[in-house]
């Protein structure tokens, strides 16, 4: 499916997920991104969110659902989802950044409503954009 993408979509996610990993002054490179069967990104956070000090955590996001926080079970096979972003697909990386701060700051998660963000009809040439961003200032 990487192909289908084109190289620009595919080099945007990869930019666009540095970008969110800037905005979270994180260090090294514990991320990934996938483009099969869906397109995809996973960065390991460095701390573990209060009350939660047996699992560790992770931003993902995908094409359908966007961002969200998730625990890391003893399994390692599934992740608990315990919060999204719903706002957008593809928000800003200060914006998914200050998302998962606020979880680290102890604010309330989200609601009970699994409803994912608006469907994304210009997803492609959104990511494609990021693939010549530049990091913040």
């Amino acid at each position: 499916m990487e192909s289908e993408l084109g190289e620009a979509v595919v080099r945007g996610l990869h930019r666009y997920v540095r970008l969110v990993i800037e905005e979270l002054r994180l260090s090294g490179n514990a991320y990934y991104t996938h483009f099969d069967p869906t397109v995809g990104a996973y960065i390991a956070l460095d701390r573990r969110l209060p009350g939660q000090s047996e699992c560790d955590v992770a931003l993902v996001w995908n094409e359908s659902t966007g961002w969200a926080l998730a625990l890391e079970t003893d399994s390692r096979e599934h992740l608990l989802v315990v919060d999204r972003l719903r706002d957008e697909i593809l928000p800003p990386p200060r914006v998914v950044a200050t998302f998962a701060r606020d979880a680290y700051a102890g604010e309330p998660m989200g609601d009970e409503d699994d409803a994912p963000p608006p469907i994304c009809e210009d997803l492609a040439e959104r990511l494609t954009g990021y693939a010549s961003a530049t990091l913040p200032a």
